[in-house]
This record gives C-alpha cells, sequence and structure tokens, in this order.
C-alpha cells in the first residue's frame, strides 16, 4: 500500500475494474470487453490468515513427498495402482470383496463434498486444492522470488526481450518444469511405489522410453498448467467451482465484504468525518483486488471465481488497522448474517449437516475397522450329492476360496461348529501366503445320526490359528 504526501491512497497501481459496477455478473473478471485475457498480477499476501495457510500448504506438501516413503509392514502406506487393482491404505490392502466399504465411502464422499460446500463453501479450494497449494505456495512463490514484486512483473512483461527478461523467463521455465517433473514422479509412486520408481530411476533409460515419455507429457500438461492456465482452472474448468453455483444459498459461510458497513465507498481524505459524511468505511483502495489471486473484487458479491484463499481479509484487515476502523470488513460469514446484521449465527439446518457428516465419518471409519483380515467364501461344489463313507459316515465336497489380506503368512483350518463331524481337506497343508487367495477343496464329513434329512443346515468354522475368523452357514445334502 502507498501512501502520497496527503496520506491518500495511491491507486495507480492498482487493478481496478475496467468494468461499471452494475455490468460486472456479464463476464469474467480475467476477461476484457473483447474477450481477451487479462493477465493477473497478484499482489504477494500477508497477514494472519496467510501464515496459517503456510502452515497447513506445507504440511500438505511435506506428506504429499515424504508418504511414499513410509512402510507399515514392508507395505507402502498408501498404494493406489489401479493398473494390477492393489489398493492400499494405511498400510492395509483392499481386494476386491472389500467393495462395499469403497461403494460406501464413495456415496460418503459425495454427500461429504455437497454438504459441506453448502454449509461451508469453497474453504477447500482456497486451503487444501493441490492446485491452489502447488501454484500459490510454490509457483507463485518462486516467481515473486525471481521477477519481483506483481508490479515488477507487469513492469517485466510489458518491456521488449532483453538480457534482464531472457535470463529471468528461462530460469522460471526450468524450475516450473523440473518442479513439474518431480510432482509427476511423486504421483507416480503412489501408483507404482516407491520401490519400483527407484529401480526404474536406476535403470538404463532405453528399458523405460514409453514411460519417460509419458511422464514428460504429463509434466509438460501440469507445467502449462500452473505456467499460463493458472486461475482459469479454478474458474472455468474445475466441476467442483462449477457446482458452487447450484450448492451456495444465503446461508453458507463465504469469504464475504460487509456492504452494510462499507458502503458507501469513498477513498480516505485527510481530516474527514467519514460517518458525519455518510461514507462507509472502505477506502476503495483496490488492496482486495490487487491481492486476489483470480483477479476479482469481492465487493461485488459471492462470485464464481472466488476460491475463499482469504488474502483479502488479510489485507482489508491491514487497511482497517491503519485507519483506526475495527476488522472485519472482509470476513468469513454469510450472505444472510450480513444482511440480517448478525455474526457467527448457526441456522438449524447447518447444525443438522454437521451432524450428518461427522456420522458419515464415524461410519466410514467403522466399516474400516471392522474389515476384516481374512475372507472366506465356501460353496459346495456343484453336480454332486453325497457320499457313503465307512462306519456309517456321510460326506459332502465344498470349494472353498480363503483371501488373505495380511503381509503375513497365515496357517488356515476348518472345523463344524453345530454337529458331530470332521473337516478333511484334500492336498498340502492349508496354508494362505501373504496378500494372496488360497483355493481347495475339503470334505465335511457327519455320522448318519446327525443327517435327518435331505438338507441339513451346517455351520463351518474359519480359523487362523487358534482364532475364530468367520462361521459360514452352508447346506449339507443326505439321502432322502
Amino acid at each position: 500500500m502507498k501512501l502520497d504526501s496527503l496520506g491518500l491512497i495511491n491507486k495507480q497501481n492498482n487493478m481496478a475494474p475496467e468494468n461499471p459496477y452494475n455490468t460486472y455478473r456479464d463476464q469474467l473478471a480475467t476477461l476484457n470487453d473483447s474477450g481477451k485475457r487479462k493477465w493477473v498480477y497478484a499482489q504477494k499476501p500477508k497477514g494472519k490468515l496467510y501464515n496459517y495457510r503456510n502452515i497447513v500448504s506445507y504440511t500438505l506438501l511435506a506428506l504429499m513427498f515424504g508418504l511414499p516413503f513410509v512402510k507399515v509392514g514392508g507395505e507402502p502406506l498408501f498404494l493406489l495402482n489401479v493398473l494390477e487393482r492393489k489398493f492400499i491404505l494405511f498400510g492395509v490392502r483392499f481386494w476386491p470383496q472389500d467393495f462395499h466399504i469403497f461403494l460406501f465411502s464413495m456415496i460418503t464422499l459425495f454427500v461429504f463434498i455437497v454438504f459441506f460446500t453448502v454449509s461451508y463453501g469453497r474453504i477447500w479450494c482456497g486451503w487444501t486444492c493441490p492446485q491452489t497449494v502447488f501454484m500459490e505456495f510454490i509457483f507463485r512463490k518462486i516467481e515473486y522470488l525471481i521477477e519481483g514484486s506483481h508490479q515488477e512483473q507487469r513492469k517485466l512483461d510489458a518491456q521488449s526481450l532483453n538480457f534482464e527478461k531472457f535470463w529471468k523467463k528461462s530460469l522460471k521455465a526450468i524450475l516450473f518444469y523440473a518442479i513439474c517433473f518431480l510432482i509427476t514422479n511423486t504421483f507416480l509412486s503412489y501408483i507404482i511405489g516407491i520401490d519400483e520408481l527407484w529401480k526404474i530411476i536406476n535403470d538404463p533409460i532405453s528399458e523405460h522410453k514409453v514411460g519417460l515419455i509419458v511422464a514428460l507429457a504429463f509434466s509438460g500438461v501440469m507445467y502449462f498448467v500452473f505456467a499460463k492456465l493458472r486461475e482459469q482452472v479454478c474458474s472455468m474448468i474445475c466441476p467442483y467451482g462449477r457446482l458452487q453455483g447450484v450448492l451456495l444459498d444465503s446461508n453458507t459461510i463465504v469469504v464475504a465484504y460487509d456492504y452494510k458497513r462499507g458502503e458507501e465507498r469513498a477513498p480516505l481524505e485527510a481530516g474527514e468525518d467519514r460517518e458525519a459524511e455518510g461514507k462507509g468505511d472502505c477506502i476503495d483502495c483496490y488492496q482486495c483486488v490487487d491481492v486476489c489471486p483470480t483477479g476479482i473484487d469481492v465487493r461485488d458479491g459471492t462470485q464464481l471465481e472466488c476460491i475463499n484463499c482469504t488474502a483479502c481479509i488479510d489485507e482489508c484487515n491491514s487497511v482497517m488497522e491503519w485507519i483506526g476502523k475495527p476488522k472485519g470488513l472482509i470476513r468469513f460469514d454469510s450472505e444472510k448474517n450480513i444482511a440480517e446484521g448478525k455474526k457467527n449465527n448457526w441456522p438449524i439446518r447447518k447444525i443438522a449437516y454437521t451432524i450428518v457428516l461427522t456420522a458419515l465419518i464415524g461410519i466410514v471409519i467403522g466399516l474400516f475397522a471392522s474389515r476384516s483380515d481374512l475372507e472366506a467364501i465356501i460353496l459346495r461344489t456343484p453336480g454332486l450329492m453325497f457320499q457313503q463313507q465307512d462306519n456309517d459316515k456321510i460326506s459332502n465336497m465344498y470349494n472353498f476360496k480363503v483371501v488373505n489380506k495380511t503381509t503375513k503368512e497365515v496357517a488356515i483350518h476348518f472345523k463344524i461348529m453345530d454337529h458331530e463331524g470332521e473337516v478333511k481337506v484334500i492336498g498340502e497343508d492349508l496354508k494362505a501366503d501373504a496378500s494372496s487367495i488360497k483355493e481347495g477343496v475339503f470334505f465335511a464329513i457327519l455320522p448318519k445320526s446327525e443327517v435327518k434329512g435331505d438338507k441339513v443346515p451346517i455351520s463351518i468354522g474359519v480359523y487362523a490359528g487358534q482364532k475364530l475368523i468367520e462361521e459360514v452357514e452352508l447346506t449339507f445334502v443326505g439321502p432322502n
């Protein structure tokens, strides 16, 4: 913020909107009247909320780059190998048999997105979205470091090509692409695992030409996103951003301008009595516009391009502090609260949504916690009836499949739970290898005295060592 000798706000270098106030919704803030794109030169943010965002963003970045190296029981903490259908979450491998957990988790995620957005707006976009975290806390900071402040960046782009412009633009492009390539390989480690990635890195390039070309191309796309598209991703491409238009209402918490307190806007003048003259607290300094990464004026109301990054809140608070006015002219609040002059009002619906969200998260956690390490499928062998055995005994043949979801070998045995009898497994000792499916056949043998009909319900217990994993209810076929 620059002050002239009279102590007034100097707006010479600020991004004042080109359109009249009542026509701002006719076009995107980053387009001019002819439809061409206006490049956003965002002022470097500062303030308490920005410091919090730094902590959140660098924590997320540390987790993203560090988690591929974390292993639990020899398995990665996270692995999403779609090609080989191998999924590991928190060191636990998930199989197709766990699809019901995945399905319910996806339903919960969809409901969570809807309810959370209706209640709290686009906080995700401004604070934890990868696009925002990468753009604002990696690439934008590199840009400030190399090209300088937003005014210096505008000046650099406007000048003709010379040595200064060449080396700054070249260095920025090289660093941007190198970071994109690093991010690409980090994402790849979540798909194939860090060990496999390290093996590929150490192998001759000729053995992985196709993979290298794909990685370079993906890095190029990512470079284009962060070097050229930028805020256009949030405004025009991201489907979640588009959902905002149908999910937000007057009770949603958003980054909002208190127009009742701020209007009528007027520049600050020395020695004036703003209240007596009917002027609002907004001194029309455009600092909230300068600092916005999507180039909007938050004072025009809730807009599609707003990602709730809170940069305008920090800037407005610093201005209010400087002119001796209360902070919070721009703040997290709902349009209804501002219209009615209320603060921190939680309607019943928002409380209900929050309770539902908490319950859904609890159910998903419960499903994950109750998931069994071993799962057995037992079916009577089709096409066969019963077999007469010696000593007045009758047997039925069953096919079994035991899924060992753990990373250790497990000894399996079966036991008839509700009748006198025994189970004989055909073949070798029954051991389920780590992260494998063990298939086989066994006979369930009962004395004739236990078979009191042509169909007898029978319960087979599946044991891992001495621990009962589950009981499977079957039908035992006997003579008429």
